[in-house]
């Protein structure tokens, strides 16, 4: 295998800590969220003290969730130290890493180094790569450098180390099943690796199958949660995939929409310079992810903010190299190439949330880390959603949304509000309402009390 230049490696430290620095800041001004950097980071907790990591927002088990097994080994940093930004840094280090297998997929593929490493900083620009590391924390982002290798492994013909990296890809969360089959298909038909193709394809029917049929099923007692932005295909995932086969009509005519097509066009502006219809064959892996997102009304997932989109990546830049690997494409040159990946990213980067979004709620910062440090351990904590992650180190914290009601405060050892902003919009009178009993209630004596912030403990406490 090609070595890695030093500047790649410098690229990735530098890309690593400014990701890390990013997120680490949205933590500190109190922008992270319960869902879903609390459900993560209580998931892992709970694992490393060799408890049930049953999620107290909801009281589901992490692995109910999307059985994202990834989430056991990712606990042994807890055990060493439990704290959040170890997510962060996976986090960021995962995103930054992919550098390197597409670095050497665009060498493979014979384009020469400066080509190859504008590609490096074509995929660091792409809007998804920044925002998504913002929006908490996603178990897939673990995959998509994983994804990059599964693919070098396989056109390096090196088995053992893409039967590693697919199972890596399917722990990472259940839905990546149907990518791991999909990219079996783009292998098996369209890039010569048989035994590979029917490898991951197998297991990527099998895993499917298993996660959504047994394992989830198993731990939440009920279907796989996402179905139900589904439903006007099925109520179960067998109903889903039936309804799919034999009324293709309903396909077409969810597809066909506007909001998908802004969702394309988003998707593929940043490297259209860069694709060519002959050359969209690894497109073929990006289908299940793609499809997935185009059925559904759920908006996030029709974005380049949210993670829903982590799985299309690769794919998109795969057909990219073979694009100028053939010498085709809109750009061929880098420094026009980095002007459009420039370009995209100013125009569809969340930086500017720096500036605007995330200090909405600055004055009440100092007053939220003051008493979340009064708030003792283990003690059953109800609490505002972006207060949540700083709080999930214990087995019950809840949270002062509408969606909880009706809350009985008898309940809860501590509780912590920020009355000016509850967290979510359908939440302020939940909070004022809260505030209100909690001020009449003589069982409860106020411990804190700045800028909106108010923190509560129960006589017993």
């Amino acid at each position: 295998m090609m070595k890695i230049p030093r500047l790649l490696w410098l690229i990735f430290g530098i890309s690593s800590l400014v990701l890390f620095f990013c997120a680490s800041l949205r933590h500190w001004l109190f922008q992270s969220n319960a869902l879903d950097l609390g459900w993560f980071d209580q998931s892992l907790y709970l694992i490393s003290q060799g408890k049930p990591p049953i999620v107290s927002f909801s009281e589901d088990h992490i692995l109910g969730d999307h059985a994202a097994f990834i989430f056991y080994p990712l606990a042994l940093f807890y055990v060493i130290y439990a704290d959040v930004h170890w997510l962060f840094l996976v986090q960021a280090l995962a995103l930054s890493c992919s550098i390197f297998p597409l670095w050497l997929l665009a060498k493979q593929a014979g384009l020469k180094d400066n080509l190859a490493l504008t590609l490096v900083f074509v995929y660091l620009l792409y809007p998804l790569i920044f925002n998504v590391n913002l929006f908490d924390f996603h178990s897939e982002v673990i995959a998509l450098p994983t994804i990059f290798w599964a693919v070098l492994a396989a056109r390096t013909k090196k088995f053992l180390e893409f039967i590693v990296a697919i199972i890596l890809i399917l722990s990472c969360k259940a839905v990546l099943s149907l990518t791991v089959a999909a990219i079996g298909v783009w292998l098996l038909f369209f890039e010569n690796r048989k035994k590979y193709g029917i490898f991951a394809l197998f297991l990527g029917v099998f895993w499917f199958i298993m996660t959504t049929q047994l394992i989830i099923p198993q731990f939440s007692g009920d279907e796989v949660a996402a179905v139900g932005r589904y439903s006007f295909l099925g109520d179960s995932v067998t109903e889903i995939i039936t309804n799919l086969i034999l009324q293709p009509n309903i396909i077409l005519s969810r597809i066909f929409t506007l909001a998908n097509l802004e969702y394309i066009i988003l998707l593929f502006i940043p490297v259209v310079w860069g694709l060519s219809p002959r050359y969209l064959t690894p497109l073929v892996a990006a289908i299940p992810a793609l499809t997935l997102n185009l059925l559904t009304d759920y908006q996030p997932q029709k974005d380049l903010v949210h993670q829903y989109s982590i799985a299309i990546l690769p794919f998109l830049l795969l057909s990219v190299i073979t694009t100028l690997a053939a010498n085709k494409g809109l750009i061929r040159k880098p420094k026009y190439i980095m002007l459009w990946s420039l370009i995209a990213f100013l125009a569809l980067g969340k930086y500017g949330y720096f500036t605007s979004r995330y200090l909405e709620q600055i004055e009440t910062v100092s007053a939220m880390r003051e008493s979340v440090k009064l708030v003792p351990e283990e003690v059953k904590v109800l609490t505002s959603p972006q207060i949540s992650p700083h709080l999930t180190h214990r087995q019950v914290i809840k949270l002062a949304i509408k969606d909880r009601e009706p809350i009985d405060i008898e309940n809860f050892d501590y509780i912590l509000l920020n009355t000016r902003y509850p967290g979510w919009e359908n939440s302020q009178d939940t909070v004022n309402n809260l505030a209100v009993k909690l001020r009449n209630n003589k069982n409860f004596e106020l411990k804190y009390d700045r800028n909106g912030v108010i923190l509560f403990s129960h006589y017993r406490f």
